[in-house]
């Protein structure tokens, strides 16, 4: 009995006994794999599977991890200032020894699926969908590490001249208003906490501290 099964994007004919090296699986030497991906069983009874024969499975003993033949890519450029470019590569591999071909009875094995290396099993999914919380949470802690920004005066009747601060033109205090920023005694409350919270959200790169805008909002207050 043979069997065609498929793997790594390639197609391979194989019988009990047989050594096949396939694209590298995510295995390690010792283990005990299965193909499910079987397009043909061979034989007495040959059957055809439309693609894939149902419940067909071909089992393999993982021998070694090793890397194929080494290829040269040479790259020449004539027009690009006789750029050229010599690369070597060496595919990784799976040496595997083909153990038993079932014709039938595939999900009642309990082997181990053959996986490529580059698959990412199904329980990896759990903490890249547990991140979505956790980054809503970080950004309810980050408003609330920022009350001086939150609490922009918005009951004011008009904003506090702010280029009376020292080096604040208009730009600058066009950026400050859009971040919330807008009066003396807003500024003249700022925990060192909210110094730098404002620093980094709109980028002052230190601003704050060398010009003194504190000490002067409490003048201008």
């Amino acid at each position: 009995m043979f069997a065609v099964l498929k793997t790594g994007g390639k197609q391979y004919k194989v019988q009990s006994g047989d050594m096949l090296r396939v694209e590298k699986l995510a295995a390690d030497a010792g283990e005990t794999v299965q193909f499910n991906d079987i397009l043909m069983i061979g034989g007495e009874s040959p059957v055809v599977g439309a693609p894939m024969v149902a419940d067909a499975a071909v089992q393999a003993d993982v021998v070694d991890q090793i890397k194929g033949d080494k290829t040269i890519n040479f790259v020449k450029r004539r027009r690009k200032h006789s750029s050229q470019r010599t690369k070597g590569h060496r595919q990784q591999l799976t040496l595997l020894r083909i153990t038993e071909i079932l014709a039938s009875g595939a999900g009642k094995s309990g082997v181990k699926a053959a996986l490529g290396a580059g698959s990412a099993p199904a329980a990896t999914a759990a903490p890249k969908a547990a991140k979505a919380p956790a980054k809503a949470a970080a950004k309810a802690a980050a408003a609330k590490a920022a009350p001086a920004k939150a609490a922009a005066p918005a009951a004011d009747k008009a904003a506090d001249d702010l280029k009376k601060l020292s080096g604040v033109g208009p730009a600058l205090e066009k950026k400050l208003v859009a971040g919330g920023v807008t009066s003396f005694a807003q500024i003249a409350g700022w925990s060192p906490e909210d110094v730098a919270s404002v620093d980094a959200e709109l980028a002052l790169k230190g601003k704050i501290e060398k010009e003194g805008w504190i000490a002067q909002a409490k003048d201008l207050a």
